[in-house]
């Protein structure tokens, strides 16, 4: 693994474009007030010992080593050993509901964005724990496997959208049934994993409850959240009101009775979210009473540092650009060692 220790320093290239366009006003300032004296063939038979070749190559020479320098400054390593490190957590599949129903506005701005709030305050709290996402509609799509990376979790988090999944509809067996299989292999100990089910309830394909009971087999809690109010609120997209065959307003009412069945089968919980809270923080702390399992993941434990070589390259380069004149040496003029005696 490749990684700068000091990346901020990085920034100090932008200098690079800046020397370059003063060195390039600076040809172009010297060799108009040459051209005040005469006709640049004239004068260059005047001044034999100048050499624009040698001016131009000094300063390739002293860019070259300033970015060996910056580039030594932000430190460049390298991993050279792995390390599986230890800790105790839990892995938790979040299950959200993305479908057209969770746009009803019964909490503000709606259901889907207060949802998308909630689990990245969740986020922010966690530490240990290992998280996945599933975002489900008509169907149900991983939308981030286990990790404990929880910045790019969150990153994944705000994209959640109804437009992630193509099929309409609320399938939550589907769902679960997706999140039992995005576990990871390497944790046999399935009473430290949970499903966090975020949903108003409205299920219309498919048998939930059928694979709440094989979560319950295969040791798995399932945490339902229902957001959403029982009096329900119609659903509002791009301004306009969905509604039904008979033209008449579709109203999205919590579910609540299989919510509260999905969690008691497999001794989890159900939290029916107000305005105030999703519910998720009840349910972690819940969670974090449970018995945590050992989950290991791979880190590099040793960096070998490689700026000592760009440094020696960067300090070779600054003495020749010292050495080399932009214009023929005066005191080694009258030496001919070319010539023949």
């Amino acid at each position: 693994m490749f990684r700068f220790a000091n990346p901020q320093y990085l920034w100090l290239l932008t200098t690079l474009p800046v020397f370059v366009a003063l060195f390039l006003l600076a040809l172009y300032n010297r060799r108009r007030r040459l051209a005040r004296f005469g006709v640049a063939q004239t004068l260059a038979e005047l001044m034999p010992d100048a050499s624009n070749g040698r001016v131009i190559l000094k300063f390739v020479i002293f860019c070259t080593a300033l970015m060996l320098l910056i580039f030594a400054v932000a430190r460049p390593q390298l991993g050279s050993k792995l390390r599986e490190e230890k800790a105790q957590g839990i892995e938790m599949m979040l299950a959200v509901d993305v479908s057209n129903s969770m746009l009803a506005e019964d909490f503000e701005p709606n259901r889907l964005e207060r949802t998308k709030y909630a689990i990245n305050k969740l986020f922010d709290g966690l530490q240990q724990d290992r998280v996945g996402l599933v975002v489900f509609a008509g169907e149900p799509k991983v939308q981030l496997p286990i990790t404990s990376d929880y910045r790019m979790a969150k990153a994944f988090a705000r994209r959640i959208d109804p437009s992630l999944v193509s099929i309409q509809g609320t399938a939550i067996g589907k769902a679960l049934e997706q999140a039992l299989l995005a576990f990871s292999g390497d944790n046999h100990e399935k009473q430290s994993r949970v499903v966090v089910l975020i949903t108003d309830g409205e299920n219309h394909d498919d048998d939930a409850i059928a694979v709440a009971e094989r979560a319950k087999e295969a040791g798995i809690k399932i945490f339902t959240i229902g957001i959403g109010t029982p009096e329900g609120a119609p659903i509002q997209i791009n301004g306009e009101f969905i509604k039904d065959e008979k033209g008449d307003m579709v109203v999205s009412k919590l579910n609540e009775q299989m919510l509260s069945q999905i969690a008691e089968i497999t001794g989890g919980v159900y939290v029916r979210s107000s305005k105030l809270s999703i519910g998720l923080e009840e349910i972690v702390k819940t969670i974090n009473d449970m018995e945590q399992s050992e989950l290991s993941t791979i880190q590099f434990e040793e960096f070998d540092e490689q700026y000592q070589y760009l440094l020696l390259a960067a300090l070779v380069l600054l003495f020749i650009e010292l050495i080399v004149l932009d214009r023929r040496n005066p005191m080694l003029a009258h030496l001919n060692i070319f010539n023949k005696q």
